[in-house]
């Protein structure tokens, strides 16, 4: 583990998540399935050492695959359907900007349309961006939303970090905390 995984434990997982931000996050889920396209987005929390494995807030993003589809098919053959893109130099400020006022992104979600809640290649490539392993110390959630009778399921999430020792992304446990209106 480098220095700065050492310093953001929530990048080796076993987070505790606000119940109303896993509600949001399948808001977020299920709308993306409405618009055929897979929802993505950073969780945050506080960055003090008593509430570093807590999650409190969410902070969705747009997945820019479609457009990036429909600009260049050929270099982006696949859809918002079969995965996330988000902006490079977003996702850099907003992880900037976050730790800068003391809630830093700890968990990047996104989620898969009609299959299951794991960590594909796709996903593993795009988290280590090109590299041997992943440049920010965060963990990863996946939501599974499935089309059941006309309407948008979540059936799974799951979470994932970066194992150093076998140089792979792992499954996590995590713990809902606090309750939710919403469902």
């Amino acid at each position: 583990m480098d220095d700065s995984r050492a310093q953001q434990s929530w990048a080796s997982g076993e987070l505790s998540i606000d119940a109303g931000v896993l509600a949001r996050v399948d808001e977020e889920a299920r709308a993306g399935f409405a618009r055929d396209e897979e929802s993505c987005g950073f969780l945050i929390g506080p960055a003090g050492a008593s509430d570093a494995l807590r999650v409190d807030g969410i902070l969705p993003m747009e997945n820019r695959a479609n457009k990036l589809h429909a600009l260049d098919p050929e270099a982006y053959p696949r859809t918002a359907r079969m995965y996330f893109d988000i902006d490079g130099l977003a996702f850099a400020r907003k992880v900037s900007a976050q730790a800068a006022l003391g809630q830093p992104v700890k968990v990047l979600y996104h989620s898969h349309l009609d299959a299951g809640a794991y960590f594909s290649a796709t996903d593993a490539a795009a988290a280590t961006m090109g590299g041997s392993e992943p440049p920010y110390a965060l963990a990863y959630l996946v939501t599974s939303v499935r089309g059941r009778a006309g309407e948008p399921v979540v059936d799974d999430r799951k979470l994932f970090v970066w194992d150093g020792g076998k140089r792979e992304f792992v499954e996590s446990a995590f713990a809902v905390v606090g309750t939710s209106a919403k469902t």
